[in-house]
């Protein structure tokens, strides 16, 4: 497939980067600072690109069969920009499959209650937390698009390439100890499994081990 990734440069982004290389497809990584892909294959296109720059968004994306939203800010009114460009970029361009890197912040510990409005939530990753929701809520409108996103365990660092996780919907996913993590790797694997594979359209879904 040819594929877009905007964001390839970041924790996440870099690891969805390596994944879809690995399994052949042919990459476009959109970044802000191309100098921080270190990744070079004869698959891979770099492209510097404004994520909130629905114009030069449309012309980066043109020949794309889906596109990968791993881009992340702190600012509410950015992220929001940045995804209704992303949005209407895709639609000009004829891009149906939109995969969009979400948080575990707006999944669920509890029926009605989501992760960001427990006391234990960190206040230095609010505004994070925030920005990453108000996204997810841009592109659930989006009906005329086959998107799909994808929110971590809540601890999600450097890790191994296992293969093995499980997968939810709207409630964070615990293991017997009362933890919820995944690797940068894994959670590659699973995004590009959907890429593939589709079983989450107009939905988000989330995993852990």
């Amino acid at each position: 497939m040819k594929v877009a990734i905007i964001g390839a440069s970041g924790f996440i982004g870099a690891a969805i980067l390596d994944e879809a290389l690995s399994r052949g497809h042919e990459v476009t990584a959109i970044v802000r600072h191309p100098e921080k892909i270190k990744v070079s294959n004869p698959g891979l296109t770099v492209k510097k690109g404004d994520t909130t720059n629905e114009a030069e968004l449309t012309e980066l994306l043109k020949g794309s069969d889906a596109v990968i939203v791993a881009y992340k800010t702190d600012d509410t009114a950015e992220s929001v920009k940045a995804t209704n460009a992303l949005i209407n970029a895709a639609r000009k361009d004829g891009i149906k499959r939109v995969l969009l890197v979400s948080g575990a912040a707006s999944l669920e510990v509890a029926p009605g209650t989501l992760l960001i409005d427990t006391p234990q939530f960190p206040a230095e990753w609010k505004n994070l937390a925030i920005a990453t929701k108000e996204a997810l809520e841009v592109i659930k409108q989006a009906n005329d698009l086959d998107w799909t996103a994808l929110s971590p365990a809540i601890m999600i660092e450097p890790g191994p390439r296992t293969g093995k996780f499980r997968l939810g919907t709207n409630q964070v996913v615990f293991n017997e100890k009362g933890e919820s993590k995944i690797s940068n790797a894994d959670y590659a694997v699973a995004l590009i499994d959907e890429l593939e594979h589709p079983q989450h359209i107009r939905q988000r879904f989330t995993l852990a081990y």
